[in-house]
């Protein structure tokens, strides 16, 4: 559950005020799971977007810390995509990253949206670019690995592997921009795609259409079927197993999504 601003100590509020002078307003974000606290904040030069994760001790990050070095780690690489990062600050047992702030809304995927055009180039882009050397290490499919034997989903393209309807933001003026990189990674170039499908059921597409959308991309079409398979079942299989530890409605909702994926391409009973 994400914290309040009202939850960051004075070393660390300091700290931020250190860098951007008074706060005049805090506008809390609604959605997002990688962080204990985020928020825009509206400060002297404008607004920036301020993203803080509190150690769990003095000497351990934790998975929300670890989430927020990831970011900041790969921001450099990717800014043609992601919000600038314009500062870090670690006060207090806590790590706090500030990015430019962003006015754009949350991309829809619902079935002959014009934003799925839009998703489309820019998965074209992504797969285009090397994979940066901080990525280099960071394997994709090692999510899966406690499922299966999951050798098959390896690769060398770099997958942001989290490309949900809120993290693609789209601006009035037709720019695009790609937030919460925490999960991104190298691996087969179809995992982008597939991970994207249960995003487009939840969307309104039936699982056949979904499937004929991701096969626009030849990532997609020029993968052995059979690793899909695989991938849809270790992807059911796991977010089954995450219910056991969270069953809110979204979980169960992605749950859901991903084994009516699995039913689709393996059969009901698999």
């Amino acid at each position: 559950m994400r914290g309040d601003w009202s939850d960051l100590p004075s070393e660390v509020l300091g700290a931020i005020t250190a860098h951007t002078g008074p706060v005049h307003g805090i506008e809390p974000s609604p959605a997002g799971n990688h962080a204990d606290i985020a928020a825009t904040v509206h400060v002297r030069g404008g607004r920036m977007f301020l993203k803080a994760a509190r150690k769990t001790g003095p000497d351990t990050d934790g998975p929300e810390v670890r989430s927020l070095r990831w970011e900041a780690a790969i921001n450099p690489h990717v800014t043609e995509y992601a919000p600038r990062l314009h500062w870090t600050v670690e006060a207090g047992g806590w790590l706090v990253l500030a990015f430019e702030h962003v006015q754009a809304r949350h991309a829809d995927y619902a079935p002959g949206s014009a934003d799925l055009d839009v998703l489309t180039k820019v998965i074209d882009g992504l797969q285009a670019r090397p994979v940066p050397p901080v990525l280099e290490r960071k394997r994709v499919e090692r999510r899966w690995e406690a499922m299966a034997d999951v050798t098959i989903l390896g690769g060398d393209t770099l997958l942001h592997a989290d490309l949900n309807p809120a993290n693609v933001l789209l601006g009035d003026d037709g720019s695009v921009c790609l937030v919460d990189w925490t999960f991104a990674g190298r691996g087969a170039a179809f995992l982008e795609l597939a991970l994207l499908v249960p995003w487009l059921l939840k969307a309104g597409h039936t699982p056949a259409e979904a499937e004929s959308w991701v096969s626009r991309f030849p990532a997609w079409t020029n993968t052995d079927p059979a690793a899909i398979d695989l991938f849809s079942r270790v992807f059911a299989d796991k977010w089954k197993l995450n219910l056991a530890a969270n069953d809110a409605e979204w979980a169960r909702e992605h749950a859901d999504a991903a084994r009516r994926w699995a039913d689709h391409r393996l059969g009901h009973g698999w």
